[in-house]
């Protein structure tokens, strides 16, 4: 398994893997699809970085999307990551999420914030998150929608 940046042909992958984990709605999967082409229409923005890991015939396994926080000193935001469900507990988001911390803390990266929903349908999700090392910062009652709160997490990448 290599990871590497985004390329182009990708993107209908990433976009097969996010319908597949019937986890991501359409108009989600859209953005997604948008964040993609901005980050490869403008290689100069600083605003999202994505990466593929790809097995050793190039298909696409799975995708980590994250971005520096606006406004902050060194807090980064995981805004996507996902793996086909084909290849899910085989190691490939646990290898995605590392290398983002890797190369966060060579940019002196300090906080990484994932934020996620506390439906059961996100069970699996918050519980990658907390093996992972993440831990519950907030959580704020009925954000989504009624019933659905948010929870956001957050993992302390260089302590002081």
């Amino acid at each position: 398994m290599t990871i590497r940046c985004l390329h182009r042909e990708d993107q209908e992958a990433i976009k097969n893997i996010l319908t597949a984990t019937e986890m991501f709605s359409a108009e989600e999967i859209a953005i997604a699809g948008e964040l993609m082409q901005f980050y490869l229409d403008d290689p100069k923005q600083q605003d999202y970085e994505l990466f593929t890991s790809v097995d050793e015939n190039g298909n696409v396994l799975g995708y980590v999307c994250i971005g520096p926080t606006p406004a902050t000193a060194g807090t980064f935001d995981l805004y996507w990551i996902a793996v086909q469900p084909s290849t899910q507990s085989r190691g490939v988001g646990t290898a995605l999420l590392s290398f983002v911390e890797e190369r966060l803390k060579k940019k002196e990266g300090r906080l990484l914030i994932a934020e996620t929903s506390a439906t059961q349908k996100y069970e699996r999700t918050r519980a990658f998150y907390e093996r992972k090392g993440f831990v519950q910062l907030a959580r704020i009652h009925e954000y989504y929608k009624p019933g659905d709160d948010l929870i956001i997490y957050g993992k302390y990448l260089i302590t002081t």
